[in-house]
């Protein structure tokens, strides 16, 4: 049996927006949220700006307990709680710590580095002999699959709780992967996302490789440049996003509000080979991951409306631009919208695919495409490619139907999904 896989509920944690409301409306306005960051200086960072969400003590407070939150040092597991929590209560489901446990539902919550700087909090005090003042929730805040562990326990999942780490593909993958499994008939919902820490220890190695710019840390709004001529780098960004995927049948039984249905997708690797490697796209296997995902969802690849790419504003933008082509077979007016999120929040890492996919379906939805900030210099070997006009810097409301999402991250992975607007 092979069940038709919709969306019914959405939650973000973003630079520029917590909450899909804001976050939705800081997409279409193009709001940025990186800013400058003194402790980035202070640890002679070159790159001093990034995108970190705006979370208060109060706010933490509506999603876990005092106890929860006694010693707890993950920012990417409480941005993962948030986003997951969001989106159970966004697809209508109550939560109840005292409710049954529910074997038709399951997480593929992904993540890169959990607890960094709960790890370095334990290291220091291993350093100097305290083992004993350890605490007892280390081991949950700093292992891989932390933010799954935690969010089927608040939600009672009973189905697969699992965590993927895919580097920058994480997010897309962790969609693919729950989708399967509802498709497969092997659960009726599924809770996908992914999450990433925030701060130094996370970028720092980053920093290091000299792939994050160093020009804007007087300008930070200026920053992330996708698809710029004058792209210098990326920039860092942290966050989460959350999807409840469910079968068409189970959402309509319950009369949810659909956001889009997932029509398929593809996951590959271009085993570092024939130009690929731990940090440069195979283009060979970038290109077939699109076709194949185009063939898995039954679709034309005329019928694509618009991409949100990866486009991380470094020098490998061109070269994803020319994949999309070749993968398309459509070039110059013919190509579809593209825009990338990174514009505004930075390159969220591991959380970067849920996060954009979620801008992705709401664009569906709400029939617009957010606005490439920052791109007013269109690099020049991508507008050889395609026209400017398929790059707006400024909202577009429009019909779109077919959208593609796409990641490419480190260790040359690939995954590309296609999501349709539901009618």
């Amino acid at each position: 049996m092979k069940n038709r896989v919709v969306i019914t509920g959405l939650g973000v944690v973003s630079p520029n927006g917590v909450g899909r409301d804001a976050f939705s409306k800081a997409i279409k306005k193009g709001k940025s949220g990186i800013t400058f960051h003194q402790q980035l200086a202070d640890l002679n960072f070159s790159c001093c700006i990034g995108g970190i969400p705006q979370v208060s003590e109060e706010k933490k407070l509506e999603y876990l307990t005092p106890l929860q939150l006694r010693g707890f040092n993950s920012s990417g597991i409480l941005y993962g709680c948030m986003a997951g929590i969001d989106a159970w209560k966004d697809a209508g489901f109550s939560i109840d710590v005292e409710s049954q446990l529910d074997f038709d539902s399951g997480t593929v919550f992904g993540t890169g580095t959990s607890g960094v700087e709960k790890f370095r909090e334990a290291i220091y005090k291993l350093d100097d002999n305290q083992v004993k003042r350890l605490g007892s929730t280390v081991v949950v805040q700093t292992m891989a699959s932390g933010i799954s562990a935690f969010l089927g326990g608040i939600l009672g999942l009973g189905n697969q709780v699992t965590t993927n780490s895919s580097a920058c593909t994480t997010g897309t993958e962790a969609i693919l992967m729950g989708y399967e499994r509802i498709k497969s008939d092997q659960a009726k919902r599924m809770l996908v996302g992914s999450c990433s820490d925030d701060g130094p220890y996370i970028w720092g190695g980053f920093d290091a490789m000299r792939v994050m710019t160093y020009k804007h840390n007087e300008s930070p709004e200026q920053g992330s440049r996708p698809m710029s001529a004058s792209a210098s780098g990326f920039v860092p960004g942290a966050g989460a996003g959350a999807l409840v995927l469910e079968s068409l049948e189970s959402a309509l039984e319950r009369k949810a509000t659909i956001y889009a249905e997932v029509l398929g997708g593809h996951i590959n690797s271009g085993g570092q080979r024939k130009g690929g490697t731990m940090t440069a796209p195979n283009a060979e296997a970038v290109q077939r991951c699109i076709e194949q995902a185009i063939v898995n969802a039954n679709i034309s690849a005329d019928d694509i409306d618009t991409i949100n790419g990866h486009l991380t504003a470094t020098s490998k933008d061109s070269l994803e631009i020319e994949n999309w082509t070749k993968a398309l077979n459509r070039t110059g007016n013919d190509f579809p919208y593209i825009n990338s999120l990174k514009s505004m929040v930075g390159h969220c890492l591991a959380a970067a695919g849920s996060i954009e996919s979620i801008a992705t379906v709401l664009q569906l939805k709400d029939q617009f495409v957010f606005p490439n900030s920052n791109c007013e210099d269109v690099h020049t070997e991508i507008s050889a490619l395609i026209s400017e006009e398929k790059i707006v810097t400024q909202l577009l409301k429009t019909n779109l139907n077919i959208a593609a999402k796409a990641s490419f991250g480190f260790g040359d992975v690939n995954a590309c999904i296609i999501f349709k607007r539901y009618n």
